[in-house]
This record gives C-alpha cells, structure tokens and sequence, in this order.
C-alpha cells in the first residue's frame, strides 16, 4: 500500500536487447518496499520485443514504451526520462539491479530537506550471472573515494562529483526531477550522459546526502565500459571520449568552478588522445591527428606523441596501436 505522503518517484530504465537482464532490474524495481513509483521502460527497438517481459508483470506502474527504430542509446535514455512524471527520478539501467530499500532509504532524505539536489549510496559489483565480487566492489569504493566519504550532507559536491567522481547518478542516485530542464539536455554528451546529470545538480547550488550502504548492483559483463577493452571496442571508446571531451569543455568554460579547470584540463588533454588513438585504430588518421596535436599542446607524453607519429604511417600499421 503507497503511504499518503509518499511522493511519486519516477524510476527510468532505457533498454536493448538484454531480456534476462531487464527482467532481474525489473523484479527489484517492483519489490521496492517505497511503493509510490512508476517504471518508465524504453526499448531501443530491441531485436525481441520485451513488450511481452514487461506485460508478464502484470504491474500497472510500469509504462512501456517501444521505438520504431533505433534512436541511439542518448536519445533512448533522454527519451525515457522527458516521460517521468515524478517529484524525483532514478535510474536503473537494464543490467544493474536494486536492493530492496533503495528508495526506501534515500528518498527521506530529500524529503526533509528541499536544499538537497539528490541522495546516493555506495554499490555493490556483481558479475554476469549475478554473482557477488566483493573485492571489486571494494576496489570501486576506494577508487572513487567513497570508502572514506563521511555519511551525511556534503555542500556544496563539485570535487566529490566531478574530480572524485564518487557519485554514480546512473545507477544510485535519486534526483529532484526539476533541477534539470530535461527538454534542453545536450545529445552531445552520448554516453557521459550521467556525468553532465551530475555536473546540473552540482551547478544547482543544493547539496547532496550520501548514504555509505551498498543499495545497488552494478553488474560487470562483456558489454560494460569497464569490462571493454582492446581495438575491437574502438567505435566504443570514440564515442564515449567524445561525450567525456563535450562535458569537460563545459566544465573549463564555467567560471564558477574556477579552482577545478586544473584537473579538466588534465582530464581534457588524456581523453584527446584517447579519443585520437580510438580514431587510428578505426584507420581515420587524418581525423585524429588534431586530437593528439591539441593533447600535446596541453601536456605532453609519449603516448600521445607515439600516436601523432603513428597518424601519418600507413593505416594498416597504425591501427595496430
């Protein structure tokens, strides 16, 4: 039974092609002991329609939606979140899944104090088959400073969110919902979409609570961005460094966040070369050698070097780098 002063949480979960998956994250959508939701599902014209899966439910919360056509992931994702109707919006990708309390657990939070942009909590990891790696989700916490992050309100969370990178907004985050003029989001960001999410809320003014429970499960399989490696995931690693070059140009022109464009422009110069290194591996030298030039101009090292180098050899061997 939804308690009366419970606000409606709108829950966005963008899929393609991963029934299995999606049915797990939908199973733990559902079991949310805070019942005031609704589950908005886009397929991305997956190859199955998952119209069936989603029905099986028999759950009036959830609203489906079905693309004629592959939109990209982006515009998928921007898609499903213009639907939500809710105070506060989380997202749950199709291959992660919730505990129970998730909501339960932070929705308070933003309840009893409006000068808070969102809540978060730590993660678990698991593997393909759902399998618990506790030594990775360890690693995850120490890595993004999480481990030592003091349960509790921090304001404001521009280092926490956009240096430490501590806050994962795609997976366990709940958001005020009108804190983001969704309808004017940049499809530029692709994929570093979460990032420019968290970039918002911290340029809100608002504060953010952190919870230090692992209320999430962020499942590590071949299609994951930490999981891909090696040049047949190039087309991949471009336009992910396209989105992250998009957000960290944003970040070096906002004045307001004068005191971090030191690491944006460190970040800036390593992802010119990343994104410069994914084009000669897809055998566009030409198209990558203004990349590696600028990451040059900002900072130097041998990899960028190597690459630039390697742009004007044969695309054959160059893409072997």
């Amino acid at each position: 039974m939804v308690k009366a002063t419970e606000p409606l949480v709108s829950i966005i979960t963008p899929t393609y092609n991963r029934p299995d998956y999606l049915k797990q994250a939908l199973t733990s959508a559902i079991a949310q002991t805070y019942r005031n939701i609704e589950i908005i599902v886009s397929d991305n014209c997956s190859l199955e329609d998952p119209r069936s899966l989603v029905e099986s439910f028999g759950d009036s919360r959830i609203v489906f939606s079905r693309n004629s056509q592959n939109l990209g992931m982006i515009a998928n994702t921007l898609k499903a979140f213009k639907m939500a109707r809710g105070k506060y919006i989380a997202c749950l990708l199709d291959d992660d899944i919730w505990e129970a309390d998730f909501l339960a657990k932070l929705v308070p939070h933003l309840e009893a104090n409006d000068n808070l942009a969102l809540a978060f909590s730590d993660h678990h990891v698991i593997t393909a088959d759902g399998t618990f790696d506790v030594a990775a989700a360890d690693e995850f916490s120490k890595l993004y400073k999480r481990s030592e992050l003091k349960e509790g309100v921090h304001q404001p969370f521009d280092k926490l969110g956009l240096v430490d990178k501590a806050i994962p907004t795609a997976m366990c985050a709940v958001i005020r919902r009108d804190i983001i003029d969704w309808e004017n989001f940049p499809i530029e960001v692709e994929g570093s979409w979460d990032m420019y999410i968290t970039y918002l809320c911290c340029r809100s003014g608002l504060g953010a609570y952190y919870c230090p429970e692992r209320l999430t499960r962020y499942r590590e399989h071949e299609n994951t961005e930490t999981m891909q490696s090696g040049s047949r995931n190039y087309q991949t690693k471009i336009r992910k460094a396209q989105g992250d070059l998009f957000c960290y140009e944003k970040f070096i022109a906002d004045p307001a966040l004068e005191e971090l464009h030191p690491y944006f422009k460190e970040r800036w110069a390593h992802i010119n070369t990343t994104l410069g290194i994914g084009l000669i591996r897809a055998q566009k030298l030409p198209e990558a050698r203004p990349y590696l030039w600028r990451s040059l101009q900002q900072h130097f090292s041998l990899r960028s070097f190597a690459g630039l180098i390697l742009s004007f050899t044969s695309p054959s061997l160059a893409s072997k780098f």
